[in-house]
């Protein structure tokens, strides 16, 4: 399992789900085998679970059981600040910068104010741990991603055992550092509705927006396996003959507006960079390796996906009255509500109990009913050449940069 790794995606509260998921796996974990990923990747809210098992001390059972523990905690208030006081205030700050060149004057600009999660982040990552896991051997490579304003790049921030070296593509590369919360902040810094996080001099925001391949970083730190949980159910063969055109009695509400915004930056390029994966494991399985082995650094990849087998954005309109006060204004009057057509968008905000804890359960049985290909994916010994029709199906093989829309290394 040297080079097995865990990849997961952005997409605010629904990250929930991964840890229902991560909770399942927990379960078939072997016994010899308690730290199955040397490799850990996150992007937004997926890059604080990444980050909560790469600095926990324990077993991958015990990291997740404490990873479930905070997500079981959270409310709002927790994330960010609902008082009107706050809301009314950031309003104000918007407005009063459209006098100022549409920049903040004493801070960046965002709707909401996630200074609770800066705090939160710091009492549950204990981030010296990462090093220490490095060194101990039970991690090999951690990695969070953010987007540069300034020259519009995808970033990895990496944290690794010595050997591993950057790397730079089409906007996008990696930097070795040591991992700080405001990498985390930086990673799930929502442009508009979290304000953007300043390392060295350079405003980021979230890992999500412009993350052309977002399986590749973990294969640029080495893996030759990788397991990845999104948030999306596009992919479930339940809902592709459920899709209809049905018309609109509205022009499209503000939160419907964020809605297509959320999605193409949370859920299409995993989901482009997996259907390009798939792709090339099928070309790869009826070429012999022998043809292709001088035209590009290729090597086989082996992966597992995981996403919801309902909809998230579902599940979360029937919560919306969990929320505090001016959170529920705020929704209704931009259109966040089923009436409204955007109730996705208030899906990846609302972290409330009663939505958090039907996402883990969501994610622990969706991740159950492959219990089989979870336990061959944490075989021993696993043999990279598999079976063409084994349990992976077409996910067997890949290139070293196969995610990374087919570019070498």
């Amino acid at each position: 399992m040297q080079n097995s790794a865990l990849v997961l995606s952005g997409g605010g509260a629904r990250a929930a789900y991964q840890a229902g998921v991560l909770k399942a796996l927990a379960e078939v974990v072997p016994e010899d085998n308690p730290r199955p990923f040397k490799i850990i990747c996150g992007t937004s809210a997926g890059a604080m679970n990444a980050m909560m098992l790469a600095a926990h001390p324990g077993t991958f059972k015990e990291a997740i059981e404490s990873m479930c523990s905070v997500w079981m905690s959270l409310s709002v208030e927790r994330v960010y600040r609902t008082s009107w006081f706050s809301l009314l205030g950031n309003l104000l700050s918007i407005s009063r910068s459209l006098f100022n060149q549409g920049v903040g004057r004493q801070k960046p600009l965002a709707l909401l104010d996630n200074a609770p999660l800066r705090k939160l982040l710091g009492e549950v990552i204990n981030f010296d741990n990462i090093q220490k896991n490095i060194d101990s051997g039970y991690l090999h490579a951690t990695c969070i991603n953010a987007l540069s304003y300034s020259e519009g790049e995808s970033v990895s921030f990496y944290q690794a055992a010595d050997g591993v070296r950057s790397w730079q593509r089409f906007r996008r590369f990696g930097i070795a550092t040591q991992l700080t919360v405001d990498h985390l902040l930086a990673s799930a810094a929502i442009p508009a509705i979290f304000p953007a996080v300043k390392i060295n001099d350079i405003y980021y925001c979230d890992g999500a927006i412009r993350q052309m391949a977002p399986i590749s970083p973990a294969l640029h730190l080495g893996a030759k396996r990788v397991f990845v949980v999104g948030v999306s159910d596009n992919r479930s063969p339940i809902h592709w003959g459920s899709r209809r055109n049905d018309s609109q009695i509205h022009s499209p509400s503000m939160a419907q507006i964020a809605t297509q915004w959320f999605n193409a930056a949370f859920i299409d390029s995993l989901e482009g960079d997996l259907e390009h994966m798939d792709r090339v494991n099928t070309l790869l399985d009826s070429v012999d390796e022998q043809k292709f082995a001088d035209l590009a650094p290729l090597r086989p990849v082996e992966s597992v996906v995981i996403e919801p087998s309902q909809s998230l954005a579902r599940l979360g309109g029937r919560k919306l009255q969990f929320l505090p006060p001016a959170l529920r204004w705020l929704f209704r009057s931009t259109g966040a509500t089923r009436a409204g057509g955007g109730v996705s968008a208030a899906s990846y905000l609302l972290f409330e109990r009663p939505y958090i804890e039907e996402l883990i359960e969501l994610g622990y049985q969706d991740a159950m009913w492959e219990k089989d290909k979870l336990r061959y994916f944490l075989r021993p010994h696993p043999k990279l050449e598999v079976e063409k029709k084994g349990l992976f199906g077409a996910r067997k093989k890949g290139t070293e940069e196969q995610a990374g829309q087919g570019d070498s290394t």
